[in-house]
Formats: structure tokens, sequence, C-alpha cells
């Protein structure tokens, strides 16, 4: 490890001295664990990750987040990227199970709570992610059981892991500026200039890295992104998880898996193990677009996955149905 050097990179970055330490000692710890395969931080390939977070599970589950957050630092001080991809692989939505667990429990009450998640431990950050697709088939078929799927719905809606923050404020002035239609080409162009500078840079897209092709696919359908307005609804596409992966795969169960954010349900095509389950679960992503039109808007709207991985499409396709009378001022004749 290149302690001096990530020192600096560190207190250039304006890290508290405390979790500095916390990071050095982190990554010190992990270096020790490696020694004994003859490997170091700096050797080690990073798809072996996983290793070490179910170790340290094992050990005191509440050490996971601080190695993660040290890992991503070394990874950007290093530019080493393929660190990041893998600890969102392990990080992504891993509290969603949690915050379903806590939503129940304020909805319907601990008694009601404690009936659907009766007898099992919630998988904690850190473990690996293709463990968690059986926990969420057990969870799910209780929730079913107990409420009926309308009521599943309704608890998974509002979506279980949130979004990162948005530039509401801005978003909205250019939806009043431009109108509908305009605002949401314009946020495609965003999104398309965004990709080309991280395909310049050699820097993520949230977990992937980006070359001409995945720019190329992209690029011709305007739904991936904020989405294309057809009357009241607008039809947005879910990007890939991993374009690259998803594009080069042969076998359709592989590219559903490479298309899925969600670590509660992917392993599960990998696996060719989905089952009617899992049905519902998806309307946790379609809250995701949910939180951010909900806010654009100042009015509630209802989103609902159309097509799915989970139930065999290869897109990922949410219908955010707007009211009429919210979405007719920014249309513009």
């Amino acid at each position: 490890m290149e302690e001096k050097g990530f020192r600096r990179f560190l207190r250039e970055q304006n890290v508290n001295e405390k979790v500095v330490e916390t990071y050095i000692t982190c990554l010190h710890d992990y270096d020790n664990f490696l020694k004994s395969d003859n490997k170091n931080l700096d050797t080690v390939n990073p798809n072996e990750l996983i290793i070490y977070t179910e170790y340290l599970i094992s050990k005191d589950k509440d050490l996971v987040l601080d190695f993660l957050r040290a890992i991503i630092s070394y990874a950007n001080y290093t530019k080493n990227y393929d660190w990041i991809t893998y600890v969102i692989d392990i990080s992504e939505s891993y509290n969603a199970m949690d915050n379903f667990y806590s939503r129940i429990a304020s909805v319907h009450g601990e008694s009601i709570r404690d009936n659907v998640f009766k007898d099992l431990i919630i998988p904690p950050l850190g473990v690996d992610p293709e463990k968690k697709p059986d926990f969420t088939k057990i969870i799910m078929k209780r929730a079913k059981k107990i409420f009926g799927s309308e009521e599943v719905i309704n608890l998974l809606s509002p979506c279980l892991h949130g979004r990162p923050p948005d530039d509401i404020p801005g978003d909205k002035k250019k939806l009043k500026e431009l109108g509908i239609d305009g605002f949401l080409m314009k946020k495609h162009e965003e999104l398309i200039n965004r990709l080309e500078m991280h395909r310049e840079n050699g820097t993520l897209e949230f977990a992937q890295y980006i070359d001409d092709d995945v720019i190329e696919f992209i690029k011709n359908d305007q739904m991936f992104g904020h989405g294309i307005r057809e009357g009241s609804t607008i039809y947005v596409k879910k990007i890939p998880y991993q374009v690259k992966q998803f594009l080069d795969s042969q076998e359709e169960n592989m590219k559903r898996y490479y298309m899925c954010y969600c670590p509660w349900v992917r392993g599960a095509m990998k696996e060719n193990t989905v089952d009617d389950s899992l049905n519902n679960f998806c309307y946790c992503s379609a809250g995701w677009y949910k939180l951010y039109w909900d806010q654009i808007l100042e009015h509630p709207i209802k989103a609902e996955p159309v097509k799915t991985a989970i139930n065999g499409a290869l897109e990922c396709k949410i219908a955010l149905h707007i009211p009429e009378n919210v979405l007719s001022p920014y249309i513009k004749k």
C-alpha cells in the first residue's frame, strides 16, 4: 500500500484525521489478511474483495462499512477503478431489506413485521450478493400471503433504498423553460455528454466503464435516462447495470443478470431460479423514478414496471403515469 501518498491524498480531500487513521488501519488489516496467499492490496484481484468482506462479517459486521469506504478512497487515489465496481456489487441497495423491515413495522405494526421476518436474519452489508435472492423469495412469499399482492406493491413502491441527491431546483427550471418533451430530450443529451466524458477520462458511470459501444447503444434510444412521453405517461428504460457484458452475453439469463442493478434478485437470473415470488419486487425500482418525479412535479405520480429482467424481458421499462392536469402546463403546443 502506498501509505504516504494515500495519507496526503486524503488530507487534500479534507478528510478528518480520525477517518484517515481508520482508513489506514482498515487497509493495513486487509494487507495482513492477504499475506497468507502471498498477495497484497496492490496485487490482489479486486474480484476477490468479497472473500474479505465475508471474513469481516464473521469477526464483526460493523467493520465492513469503514473498510469499503477505505477501498473506494484508495481506488480513487490509485485510479484503479475496478475496485469501485466490486464495492458497488457488494454495497448496492444493501439496506433495502432493513428499510422493508422498518416500513412494514411503521405501516402495519411490529407484530406483523415480526411474522414476516420470523426466524430470519437479514443478510448484512458485505455478504456475497449471490446469497440474497433466496432470502428475498422467502420474504416476498410471506409478505404476499399476509398482505396480498396489492399491499406488497404499496410497500415496495416508495423505493426501498432511495436515490442520491438530484438537482431538483435546476431540473424544475429546465422543465419550465423547455416543456416536458424538450426537457426529456435535454436530459438524454446531458446523459450522453456525461458518458462521453467518462469514456475520455477512463472513469466509471456508476459501476461500469464506458466505451463507444456503450455510448452508441444508449444514444440510439432516448428512453434510456429520463424517457419519452406518450400522452400523459413517460416511458423510461434503465440503462443495464453492465452494458458491455449485456451486449456481449449470448445466454438470455446472463443478459438479464447484467441488466439488473438489484443484488436482492439478480443472482436468481444468473442461476435460472427466478420464480413467481419475485414478480412484484421491481416496483421498488419503479419507485426510484417516482421519488424524482414526485419532487419535480410537486405531485405524486404512479410508477409501474412494464417489462423487467425478473419477468423475462431483455429490457427494464418503467411507465410513469402523470395526471393530465399536472402535466398539461408543461406540454408545449
